[in-house]
């Protein structure tokens, strides 16, 4: 395994095979057995990575909670997931999540000692009926590794439409698990030469990856404690890295830098930055492109299909926008609102599967899961086309589409649109009420600290970019917009106050 480094603790990649191990062993001498689901209520850390390599080796069931979830939502996912075991950074067990487990073995982690702030405070102890994870682990001897052992994650999406949904895979054969290796390969570009940075939250799906095939196969891994820019490229320079997770709220983070600032970092030895998860603006990453060079690479997918599409940055030079071609084993189509497939170019709901990957069900939930399918595909919600090459470029999710006096408008190209004005961070499109014609566009925008810019310049400079039925009709500056801590805008948040009075959201 690899050298991690988190904060100023350090686990070189012996140790981290021993600790996993040995890890292992203590979840085994608490009745944990192969395919039962254990929950991790953790913060990135030295004790997510351990844990997360302990329940590959018996092959369980990894439930990684967002402890920034509402509490209901935590609450949701222990009972539905049917936990077996709970890893849990002590301030953030509850009595509430405690006394949903009556009987089930809480393992304790002291925050302190895990945040990399150096040893275990003296007088922490566990919360009464818990067990001391490291304590146990310490007393452990480690098992012997057992190949084929590892089991899927069991990870809950985000519940923007409802209580989080468990997307349960099953098991791979040694076929499937041979090619999924493969093309996760292909997607990180992680070997043994590699150098890592993340900062993504490793509860989601896709940073989880990231950070465990790296945990696996790179020479070494950091994980900060916290994001901060200047600290970022100093990581970056201090310790060669040479290949990096990050979304498209960190780029805009660290264009915002005075191109002074960032120009002091020796960048060179960055080969791989991969970015997943959320759409990246074509004016952010093009700017990305033109300061670091051709070594952007961007993955399409979701927690249900797994990676869809793939594409290059020298591929996507040539065609601005797209997030790539169909991964081998991967098929696409583009679907109306009666189901049929759509012509190249035409827009619809993008539907996908990929045959590398073991089939999932919703856990609990078989019928959720039975409405995605169509044409031996699954719905991913988003809505985009294909072009004539067979690049699949997103429009928006479907539903964020805003229907204007019966017109249909994908709020993610006025989104494009608005980021091109270099005076903005960030911002979010959505629809609003509107008497005359059911909906109209709301803009809300984050400014790039120090600019001035008012909404009469961004109504210019929109007009100018827009035909007049897309442009918005109500443009807001904000401090800052909400966002989960994967980076997304909420925009739910943003857009509930508008809709609070009426019957519909619609």
């Amino acid at each position: 395994m690899s050298s991690v480094i988190y904060g100023d603790s350090r686990l070189d990649g012996d140790q981290l095979s021993v600790r996993s191990r040995k890890a292992a062993a203590a979840l085994r001498s608490h009745g944990i057995e192969r395919s039962d689901p254990v929950a991790l209520l953790l913060r990135n850390g030295l004790t997510f990575i351990e844990a997360s390599a302990a329940l590959q080796h018996l092959g369980c069931y990894v439930v990684p909670i967002n402890w920034h979830a509402a509490k209901t939502e935590i609450e949701h996912v222990l009972r539905d997931a049917g936990v077996k075991a709970l890893i849990v950074q002590d301030d953030l067990l509850t009595q509430d999540l405690r006394g949903l487990l009556p009987s089930t073995p809480v393992f304790s982690v002291d925050r302190v000692s895990d945040t990399g702030s150096g040893a275990r405070a003296a007088s922490w102890t566990p919360q009464p009926g818990t067990i001391d994870w490291r304590e146990l682990v310490d007393a452990q001897e480690p098992i012997a590794t057992e190949p084929g052992a590892a089991a899927e994650s069991l990870f809950y999406t985000s519940g923007t439409t409802g209580l989080p949904k468990g997307v349960r895979r099953a098991v791979p054969s040694p076929a499937q698990a041979a090619a999924v290796a493969e093309m996760r390969h292909t997607i990180t570009q992680i070997d043994r030469t590699s150098r890592v940075l993340l900062t993504a939250p490793m509860y989601h799906a896709a940073p989880n990856m990231y950070a465990m095939r790296a945990a696996r196969e790179a020479e070494l891994l950091i994980l900060p404690t916290r994001f901060d820019a200047h600290e970022f490229l100093a990581l970056i320079e201090r310790h060669r890295i040479t290949h990096l997770y990050a979304v498209s709220t960190i780029f805009t983070r660290l264009l915002a830098l005075p191109a002074a600032d960032r120009a002091q970092f020796d960048l060179s030895s960055l080969r791989s930055i991969l970015h997943a998860g959320s759409p990246c603006p074509v004016s952010v990453k093009t700017a990305m492109i033109d300061w670091l060079g051709p070594v952007l690479i961007e993955y399409y997918g979701s927690t249900e299909h797994g990676p869809l599409t793939f594409v290059t940055a020298p591929e996507w030079i040539e065609r601005p926008g797209t997030v790539g071609r169909p991964i081998d084993g991967v098929t696409l189509a583009i679907l109306g609102d009666d189901g049929e497939v759509l012509s190249t170019g035409a827009t619809g709901e993008v539907y996908g599967a990929n045959r590398n990957y073991p089939d999932f069900t919703y856990n609990n939930n078989a019928a959720a899961r039975a409405a995605l399918d169509q044409h031996s595909l699954i719905a991913t919600g988003d809505v985009g086309y294909l072009d004539a090459e067979g690049y699949l470029f997103l429009c928006d999710r479907k539903r964020d589409l805003v229907i204007s006096g019966g017109v249909n408008i994908y709020p993610v190209e006025i989104e494009n649109a608005a980021m091109g004005h270099g005076a903005l961070a960030d911002c979010a499109v959505f629809g609003i009420p509107d008497a005359e014609f059911g909906e109209s566009l709301a803009l809300l925008a984050e400014l790039q600290p120090g600019s001035d810019v008012g909404t009469d310049d961004l109504r210019a400079y929109l007009t100018d970019h827009l035909p007049r039925f897309k442009l918005p009709k109500l443009i807001e500056i904000r401090s800052a917009l909400p966002r989960d801590d994967s980076g997304k805008i909420r925009k739910r948040v943003l857009r509930e106050p508008y809709w609070a009075d009426h019957t519909t959201r619609i």
